[in-house]
């Protein structure tokens, strides 16, 4: 049984104040978990964790995860705005979209991020961007910049459930598309470099994530030979996965710290090669096992199945509408309870794939119990959406000092109808 940072007085007396359902995040286990990653890397001059917004877009969150020097990996126009509220721009930005419009090319080249490209067509796309703008070319449009290409390796490698196959994927160059635009990033007078690839999300296996950083050195050293072009950064990604299920283990960092220093130290400085400073963009695994969602259930329904019915459906977390997602589900003060059913566990949207579990034996239940669904902390409120008109859930922080702080209030009617337009009606 997962054990919680709270118990059922400590989330009684928190509901009290905000009415459930929310969020709610564990500082302390985030901050000791931030400080791991960083030491587990240690050995990497320049090492940095991009945390990736997208995960987990709140502020007071991406403040904390400021102090340990983590940036922000940003991939649209309010993840860029986010991270310079914060503190972070410049090279505290890795800016990694695909599809991009102009104006966020734009804003991340005025925030001086490192630009991620995701396609060769981007290249000229940027500069016709920077032109209209009226920033000026040559050399001094890229004067002490980043430019960065995010490497797609299609049957090279092989992806996972969440983003598929990399040849599949919509994400990344080929690697002669790779190679063309270093030339002719190299040619427009960018004098500095970084590569980047990301092909597999919430991976569990160690050694794939140290696969990906030798293939990224392996890369960097044939970008020298062939296109003349220094890597000082290598962004191996994030998608390192958290055991959502009991019977996982959780990914060693320190085993992957240690299997990434071998890697370069045979791959990059046995070849003679310059230092390249290791990225990463992990979410997930910074945020992910430290957030829940709690809720009510407000109705036990018996009909072909056993239904617990809560206050809160799959626009608070929909990965298990989504992608069949396992969250371990505990009830406080029931922990130890004998008796047990078999309940499917749902929300009230008009979907029937509105479940957070399926089928799951869990202690019984009835109106009024409060209901922690554990691993909520990334992709959970950031997914979040309004169909039914479900409004979106408060996020609070559970504190060091133990006291709980509301970091995001819960949405109102009036936020829902906010951008209606009832005039003549």
């Amino acid at each position: 049984m997962r054990k919680l940072p709270f118990d059922k007085a400590k989330l009684e007396a928190i509901a009290a104040i905000w009415p459930t359902p929310f969020h709610i995040y564990d500082e302390k286990a985030i901050r000791e978990n931030a400080k791991r990653l960083k030491k587990a890397f240690a050995w990497n001059k320049g090492f940095k964790e991009y945390f990736a917004v997208k995960a987990c877009p709140n502020p007071y969150l991406m403040k904390i995860l400021k102090e340990y020097d983590f940036g922000g990996d940003c991939s649209s126009m309010a993840e860029l705005v986010l991270s310079e509220k914060v503190g972070n721009t410049g090279e505290d930005i890795m800016f990694t979209s695909n599809d991009t419009p102009a104006e966020e090319f734009l804003k991340a080249y005025e925030l001086k991020a490192i630009i991620n490209l995701d396609d060769i067509t981007h290249w000229p796309f940027l500069n016709r961007v920077l032109d209209e703008a009226g920033v000026p070319g040559g050399e001094a449009r890229w004067e002490g910049r980043i430019m960065c290409c995010r490497y797609n390796p299609g049957p090279l490698k092989g992806g996972n459930a969440i983003i598929g196959k990399p040849e599949e994927a919509k994400y990344g160059f080929t690697r002669d598309q790779l190679l063309s635009c270093y030339r002719q990033m190299k040619e427009a007078g960018v004098k500095r470099f970084g590569l980047h690839t990301m092909v597999a999300s919430n991976e569990l296996d160690p050694e794939y994530i140290i696969d990906t950083a030798k293939l990224l050195f392996t890369l960097a050293g044939e970008i020298k030979e062939t296109a003349g072009v220094e890597v000082e950064l290598v962004n191996i990604g994030g998608g390192i996965g958290i055991p959502y299920k009991p019977d996982q283990k959780a990914m060693d960092l320190e085993y992957v710290g240690d299997g990434i220093e071998r890697a370069y130290k045979e791959l990059v400085t046995g070849k003679g090669m310059g230092r390249i400073r290791l990225c990463m963009e992990c979410g997930r695994c910074i945020t992910g096992p430290y957030g829940y969602l709690v809720a009510r259930v407000r109705h036990i329904k018996n009909t072909y199945r056993l239904y617990a019915g809560l206050d809160a459906c799959m626009s608070n977390l929909m990965r298990p509408a989504l992608y069949g997602a396992y969250h371990e589900i505990v009830v406080p003060g029931k922990e130890d309870a004998g008796e047990t059913s078999v309940y499917d566990v749902t929300g009230s949207l008009c979907e029937n794939n509105d479940k957070f579990a399926i089928q799951r034996v869990l202690p019984v239940m009835e109106p009024g119990d409060l209901v922690v669904i554990c691993d909520a902390g990334a992709h959970g409120h950031a997914m979040g959406f309004q169909y039914n008109g479900k409004l979106r859930s408060a996020e609070l922080l559970l504190q060091t000092d133990g006291v709980t702080r509301e970091i995001r209030r819960a949405e109102t009617l009036d936020d829902y109808f906010a951008t209606l337009n009832f005039d003549g009606l």
